[in-house]
Protein backbone atom coordinates (compact mmCIF):
# COMPACT_ATOMS: atom_id res chain seq x y z
CA UNK A 1 0.00 0.00 0.00
CA UNK A 2 1.01 3.57 -0.68
CA UNK A 3 -0.28 6.31 1.62
CA UNK A 4 -0.20 9.98 0.66
CA UNK A 5 -0.83 12.64 3.31
CA UNK A 6 -2.76 15.02 1.09
CA UNK A 7 -3.29 17.77 3.67
CA UNK A 8 -3.40 18.10 7.44
CA UNK A 9 -3.75 20.90 9.99
CA UNK A 10 0.02 20.89 10.47
CA UNK A 11 0.29 22.35 6.94
CA UNK A 12 -1.75 25.46 7.77
CA UNK A 13 -5.36 24.73 6.76
CA UNK A 14 -7.88 22.61 8.64
CA UNK A 15 -7.96 19.21 6.96
CA UNK A 16 -7.40 15.51 7.49
CA UNK A 17 -7.18 14.03 4.01
CA UNK A 18 -5.30 10.95 2.84
CA UNK A 19 -5.02 9.05 -0.43
CA UNK A 20 -4.41 5.30 -0.29
CA UNK A 21 -3.35 3.30 -3.33
CA UNK A 22 -3.11 -0.48 -3.54
CA UNK A 23 -2.72 -2.62 -6.68
CA UNK A 24 -6.51 -3.07 -6.51
CA UNK A 25 -8.04 0.32 -5.70
CA UNK A 26 -7.36 4.04 -5.22
CA UNK A 27 -9.16 5.74 -2.32
CA UNK A 28 -9.35 9.37 -1.24
CA UNK A 29 -10.59 9.94 2.30
CA UNK A 30 -12.16 13.21 3.51
CA UNK A 31 -11.60 15.69 0.64
CA UNK A 32 -12.16 18.90 2.58
CA UNK A 33 -10.25 21.96 3.80
CA UNK A 34 -11.22 24.96 5.90
CA UNK A 35 -9.59 28.20 7.01
CA UNK A 36 -7.78 28.17 10.35
CA UNK A 37 -9.40 29.73 13.42
CA UNK A 38 -8.83 33.44 14.28
CA UNK A 39 -6.24 32.61 16.95
CA UNK A 40 -3.96 30.87 14.42
CA UNK A 41 -0.94 33.19 13.94
CA UNK A 42 -1.38 34.07 10.27
CA UNK A 43 -3.21 36.83 8.42
CA UNK A 44 -6.64 36.15 6.96
CA UNK A 45 -5.13 36.44 3.48
CA UNK A 46 -2.47 33.82 4.24
CA UNK A 47 -5.04 31.47 5.76
CA UNK A 48 -7.22 31.73 2.66
CA UNK A 49 -4.19 31.09 0.48
CA UNK A 50 -3.36 27.89 2.37
CA UNK A 51 -6.96 26.69 2.19
CA UNK A 52 -6.88 27.22 -1.59
CA UNK A 53 -3.61 25.31 -1.83
CA UNK A 54 -5.08 22.46 0.21
CA UNK A 55 -8.10 22.22 -2.09
CA UNK A 56 -5.82 22.16 -5.13
CA UNK A 57 -3.95 19.19 -3.65
CA UNK A 58 -7.21 17.47 -2.79
CA UNK A 59 -8.53 17.99 -6.31
CA UNK A 60 -5.31 16.52 -7.76
CA UNK A 61 -5.74 13.30 -5.78
CA UNK A 62 -9.52 13.21 -6.27
CA UNK A 63 -8.99 13.00 -10.02
CA UNK A 64 -6.85 9.88 -9.46
CA UNK A 65 -9.28 8.25 -7.03
CA UNK A 66 -11.83 5.58 -7.88
CA UNK A 67 -13.49 5.80 -4.46
CA UNK A 68 -14.03 8.91 -2.34
CA UNK A 69 -14.92 8.53 1.33
CA UNK A 70 -16.57 11.24 3.45
CA UNK A 71 -16.70 10.43 7.17
CA UNK A 72 -18.86 13.44 8.12
CA UNK A 73 -20.03 16.81 6.85
CA UNK A 74 -17.73 19.32 8.51
CA UNK A 75 -16.10 21.47 5.84
CA UNK A 76 -12.59 20.35 6.76
CA UNK A 77 -13.71 16.83 5.73
CA UNK A 78 -15.81 17.43 2.62
CA UNK A 79 -16.03 19.99 -0.17
CA UNK A 80 -19.24 21.21 -1.74
CA UNK A 81 -19.08 20.51 -5.49
CA UNK A 82 -18.74 23.61 -7.68
CA UNK A 83 -17.85 24.14 -11.32
CA UNK A 84 -14.15 24.37 -10.52
CA UNK A 85 -14.29 21.77 -7.76
CA UNK A 86 -16.45 19.04 -9.24
CA UNK A 87 -14.23 16.08 -8.47
CA UNK A 88 -17.07 13.72 -7.49
CA UNK A 89 -18.49 12.97 -10.96
CA UNK A 90 -17.71 9.49 -12.21
CA UNK A 91 -16.62 8.29 -8.76
CA UNK A 92 -18.06 5.89 -6.21
CA UNK A 93 -18.75 7.80 -3.01
CA UNK A 94 -19.01 6.12 0.37
CA UNK A 95 -20.41 8.82 2.60
CA UNK A 96 -21.71 9.35 6.11
CA UNK A 97 -25.34 8.24 6.23
CA UNK A 98 -27.31 11.50 5.82
CA UNK A 99 -30.48 10.14 7.45
CA UNK A 100 -29.48 8.99 10.93
CA UNK A 101 -26.70 9.25 13.52
CA UNK A 102 -26.08 12.77 12.32
CA UNK A 103 -26.61 16.06 14.15
CA UNK A 104 -28.99 18.75 12.95
CA UNK A 105 -26.50 21.01 11.15
CA UNK A 106 -24.84 18.13 9.31
CA UNK A 107 -28.24 16.64 8.47
CA UNK A 108 -28.96 19.69 6.34
CA UNK A 109 -25.38 20.07 5.10
CA UNK A 110 -25.58 16.49 3.81
CA UNK A 111 -28.72 17.32 1.85
CA UNK A 112 -27.09 20.38 0.31
CA UNK A 113 -24.03 18.31 -0.65
CA UNK A 114 -25.99 15.40 -2.16
CA UNK A 115 -28.40 17.73 -3.96
CA UNK A 116 -25.49 19.44 -5.72
CA UNK A 117 -23.93 16.16 -6.80
CA UNK A 118 -27.28 14.89 -8.08
CA UNK A 119 -27.79 18.09 -10.08
CA UNK A 120 -24.33 17.77 -11.67
CA UNK A 121 -25.20 14.18 -12.62
CA UNK A 122 -28.53 15.19 -14.15
CA UNK A 123 -30.64 13.69 -11.38
CA UNK A 124 -33.50 15.57 -9.72
CA UNK A 125 -33.10 15.58 -5.95
CA UNK A 126 -36.75 14.69 -5.32
CA UNK A 127 -36.19 11.42 -7.21
CA UNK A 128 -33.94 10.13 -4.43
CA UNK A 129 -36.16 11.19 -1.53
CA UNK A 130 -38.26 8.58 0.26
CA UNK A 131 -40.40 8.42 3.38
CA UNK A 132 -38.39 8.55 6.63
CA UNK A 133 -37.38 5.23 8.14
CA UNK A 134 -39.32 5.72 11.42
CA UNK A 135 -36.59 4.64 13.82
CA UNK A 136 -37.19 3.32 17.33
CA UNK A 137 -35.32 5.32 19.98
CA UNK A 138 -31.98 3.84 20.91
CA UNK A 139 -29.20 5.32 23.05
CA UNK A 140 -25.70 4.21 21.97
CA UNK A 141 -24.16 5.59 25.17
CA UNK A 142 -25.82 2.75 27.07
CA UNK A 143 -23.49 0.34 25.24
CA UNK A 144 -20.32 2.27 26.10
CA UNK A 145 -18.64 0.24 28.81
CA UNK A 146 -16.29 2.88 30.23
CA UNK A 147 -18.50 5.95 29.94
CA UNK A 148 -17.42 8.96 31.99
CA UNK A 149 -20.54 11.07 32.09
CA UNK A 150 -22.59 12.08 35.12
CA UNK A 151 -26.34 11.79 35.64
CA UNK A 152 -27.02 15.40 34.62
CA UNK A 153 -24.98 15.02 31.43
CA UNK A 154 -26.78 11.77 30.62
CA UNK A 155 -30.20 13.37 31.06
CA UNK A 156 -29.28 16.30 28.80
CA UNK A 157 -27.72 13.94 26.27
CA UNK A 158 -30.83 11.79 26.08
CA UNK A 159 -33.02 14.84 25.50
CA UNK A 160 -30.73 15.99 22.68
CA UNK A 161 -30.79 12.51 21.17
CA UNK A 162 -34.61 12.33 21.37
CA UNK A 163 -34.85 15.61 19.43
CA UNK A 164 -32.59 14.16 16.74
CA UNK A 165 -34.78 11.06 16.47
CA UNK A 166 -37.73 13.38 15.91
CA UNK A 167 -35.82 15.07 13.07
CA UNK A 168 -34.72 11.77 11.48
CA UNK A 169 -38.27 10.40 11.68
CA UNK A 170 -39.92 13.55 10.31
CA UNK A 171 -37.81 14.66 7.34
CA UNK A 172 -37.68 12.72 4.07
CA UNK A 173 -34.80 10.26 3.79
CA UNK A 174 -32.28 10.14 0.96
CA UNK A 175 -31.72 6.90 -0.94
CA UNK A 176 -28.45 5.53 -2.20
CA UNK A 177 -28.27 6.17 -5.93
CA UNK A 178 -26.33 5.79 -9.17
CA UNK A 179 -26.39 8.07 -12.22
CA UNK A 180 -23.97 8.64 -15.12
CA UNK A 181 -21.18 6.52 -13.59
CA UNK A 182 -21.47 8.26 -10.21
CA UNK A 183 -22.53 6.18 -7.20
CA UNK A 184 -23.51 7.57 -3.80
CA UNK A 185 -23.57 4.91 -1.10
CA UNK A 186 -23.77 5.05 2.70
CA UNK A 187 -20.67 3.72 4.40
CA UNK A 188 -21.22 2.88 8.06
CA UNK A 189 -20.82 -0.78 8.91
CA UNK A 190 -20.03 -1.87 5.35
CA UNK A 191 -17.18 -4.08 4.21
CA UNK A 192 -15.80 -3.87 0.67
CA UNK A 193 -13.56 -6.30 -1.19
CA UNK A 194 -11.31 -5.40 -4.13
CA UNK A 195 -9.26 -8.51 -4.98
CA UNK A 196 -6.54 -8.49 -2.27
CA UNK A 197 -7.74 -5.26 -0.64
CA UNK A 198 -10.46 -5.03 2.00
CA UNK A 199 -12.03 -1.78 3.21
CA UNK A 200 -14.02 -1.74 6.45
CA UNK A 201 -16.12 1.16 7.70
CA UNK A 202 -16.95 1.24 11.40
CA UNK A 203 -20.44 1.88 12.76
CA UNK A 204 -21.12 5.54 13.68
CA UNK A 205 -18.97 6.81 16.56
CA UNK A 206 -19.25 10.02 18.57
CA UNK A 207 -17.21 13.01 17.35
CA UNK A 208 -15.56 13.39 20.76
CA UNK A 209 -17.24 12.76 24.11
CA UNK A 210 -20.44 10.88 24.94
CA UNK A 211 -23.46 12.68 23.41
CA UNK A 212 -21.08 15.03 21.60
CA UNK A 213 -23.17 17.74 19.92
CA UNK A 214 -20.83 17.61 16.92
CA UNK A 215 -22.48 14.33 15.98
CA UNK A 216 -20.97 11.13 14.62
CA UNK A 217 -18.19 9.95 12.31
CA UNK A 218 -16.84 6.57 11.22
CA UNK A 219 -13.38 5.01 11.04
CA UNK A 220 -11.86 3.56 7.87
CA UNK A 221 -9.70 0.43 7.97
CA UNK A 222 -7.89 -0.52 4.75
CA UNK A 223 -6.21 -3.92 4.59
CA UNK A 224 -4.03 -5.17 1.75
CA UNK A 225 -2.82 -8.73 2.16
CA UNK A 226 -1.40 -8.71 5.73
CA UNK A 227 -0.93 -4.94 6.17
CA UNK A 228 -3.48 -2.59 7.71
CA UNK A 229 -4.05 1.18 7.85
CA UNK A 230 -6.57 2.72 10.23
CA UNK A 231 -7.89 6.26 9.72
CA UNK A 232 -9.93 7.35 12.74
CA UNK A 233 -11.60 10.51 11.42
CA UNK A 234 -12.61 12.81 14.32
CA UNK A 235 -12.68 10.91 17.60
CA UNK A 236 -10.74 13.79 19.20
CA UNK A 237 -8.11 11.77 21.00
CA UNK A 238 -9.94 9.41 21.19
CA UNK A 239 -11.67 10.76 24.28
CA UNK A 240 -13.97 7.75 24.77
CA UNK A 241 -12.15 4.77 26.29
CA UNK A 242 -14.16 2.17 24.35
CA UNK A 243 -12.98 3.76 21.10
CA UNK A 244 -9.37 3.39 22.20
CA UNK A 245 -10.11 -0.29 22.78
CA UNK A 246 -11.56 -0.57 19.26
CA UNK A 247 -8.33 0.86 17.82
CA UNK A 248 -6.25 -1.54 19.91
CA UNK A 249 -8.38 -4.49 18.75
CA UNK A 250 -7.88 -3.52 15.08
CA UNK A 251 -4.13 -3.26 15.78
CA UNK A 252 -3.10 -1.51 12.53
CA UNK A 253 0.38 -1.32 11.02
CA UNK A 254 -0.15 2.41 10.47
CA UNK A 255 -2.50 4.52 12.61
CA UNK A 256 -3.69 7.92 11.40
CA UNK A 257 -5.26 9.37 14.52
CA UNK A 258 -6.78 12.78 15.18
CA UNK A 259 -6.03 14.52 18.47
CA UNK A 260 -8.02 16.54 21.00
CA UNK A 261 -8.73 20.18 20.12
CA UNK A 262 -6.30 21.62 22.66
CA UNK A 263 -6.68 25.12 21.19
CA UNK A 264 -10.21 25.05 22.68
CA UNK A 265 -9.03 23.96 26.14
CA UNK A 266 -11.22 25.53 28.81
CA UNK A 267 -13.83 26.46 26.23
CA UNK A 268 -15.12 23.45 24.29
CA UNK A 269 -12.53 20.99 25.63
CA UNK A 270 -12.60 20.31 29.37
CA UNK A 271 -9.35 19.48 31.17
CA UNK A 272 -10.78 16.12 32.31
CA UNK A 273 -11.48 15.15 28.69
CA UNK A 274 -7.98 16.17 27.60
CA UNK A 275 -6.67 13.90 30.36
CA UNK A 276 -8.89 11.06 29.08
CA UNK A 277 -7.55 11.55 25.55
CA UNK A 278 -3.93 11.52 26.74
CA UNK A 279 -4.49 8.37 28.79
CA UNK A 280 -6.13 6.66 25.82
CA UNK A 281 -3.41 7.46 23.27
CA UNK A 282 -0.79 6.26 25.76
CA UNK A 283 -2.60 2.91 26.00
CA UNK A 284 -2.85 2.74 22.22
CA UNK A 285 0.89 3.39 21.82
CA UNK A 286 1.70 0.64 24.30
CA UNK A 287 -0.54 -2.00 22.76
CA UNK A 288 -0.65 -1.67 18.95
CA UNK A 289 2.03 -2.95 16.62
CA UNK A 290 2.32 0.25 14.57
CA UNK A 291 5.75 1.82 14.99
CA UNK A 292 4.57 5.10 13.46
CA UNK A 293 1.42 6.89 14.62
CA UNK A 294 0.29 10.01 12.77
CA UNK A 295 -1.14 12.31 15.45
CA UNK A 296 -2.35 15.40 13.63
CA UNK A 297 -5.62 17.27 13.01
CA UNK A 298 -7.04 19.53 15.77
CA UNK A 299 -3.76 19.33 17.70
CA UNK A 300 -1.61 21.38 15.35
CA UNK A 301 -3.94 24.35 15.44
CA UNK A 302 -2.36 25.04 18.84
CA UNK A 303 1.16 26.46 19.23
CA UNK A 304 1.37 24.71 22.63
CA UNK A 305 0.18 21.28 21.48
CA UNK A 306 3.49 19.49 22.20
CA UNK A 307 3.59 20.91 25.70
CA UNK A 308 -0.01 19.92 26.38
CA UNK A 309 0.52 16.28 25.32
CA UNK A 310 4.16 15.90 26.42
CA UNK A 311 3.32 12.65 28.26
CA UNK A 312 2.39 11.08 24.92
CA UNK A 313 5.84 11.67 23.46
CA UNK A 314 7.55 10.28 26.58
CA UNK A 315 5.54 7.05 26.37
CA UNK A 316 6.21 6.75 22.64
CA UNK A 317 9.96 7.05 23.26
CA UNK A 318 9.81 4.43 26.00
CA UNK A 319 8.05 1.95 23.69
CA UNK A 320 10.26 2.80 20.69
CA UNK A 321 7.37 4.28 18.73
CA UNK A 322 7.20 7.49 16.71
CA UNK A 323 4.30 9.91 17.16
CA UNK A 324 4.49 12.27 14.20
CA UNK A 325 2.51 14.86 12.34
CA UNK A 326 2.11 14.46 8.58
CA UNK A 327 5.07 16.70 7.55
CA UNK A 328 7.32 15.23 10.24
CA UNK A 329 7.17 11.88 8.41
CA UNK A 330 9.27 13.57 5.74
CA UNK A 331 11.52 15.48 8.15
CA UNK A 332 9.64 18.75 7.70
CA UNK A 333 8.42 21.06 10.51
CA UNK A 334 4.84 21.88 11.42
CA UNK A 335 3.90 25.26 9.99
CA UNK A 336 2.72 26.69 13.31
CA UNK A 337 6.15 26.10 14.85
CA UNK A 338 7.82 28.16 12.13
CA UNK A 339 5.62 31.25 12.45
Amino acid sequence: MKVFFVWFDSMGAKSSSIFVETPDVKILIDPGAAVMQPSYPLSKKEKEKLKKKALEEIKFFAEKAEIIVITHYHYDHHTLPKKNLDFYSGKTLFIKNPNKWINRSQFFRARKFIKRIARICGLKFRKILVAPEKLEFYDPVEEIKFKKIDKKGTEKGKEWLKMLFQLWNKEASIEEWEKNNTKVLFAEGKKLKFKNTTVKFSPPLFHGIEYDKLGWVFMVNIIHKNKSILYTSDLQGPIIEDYADKIIDINPDLLILDGPATYLLGYLLAQKNLERAIKNIKEIIKKIKAEIIIYDHHLTRDIKFKERISEVYRVAEKYHKKVLTAPQVFGKPNLIENL
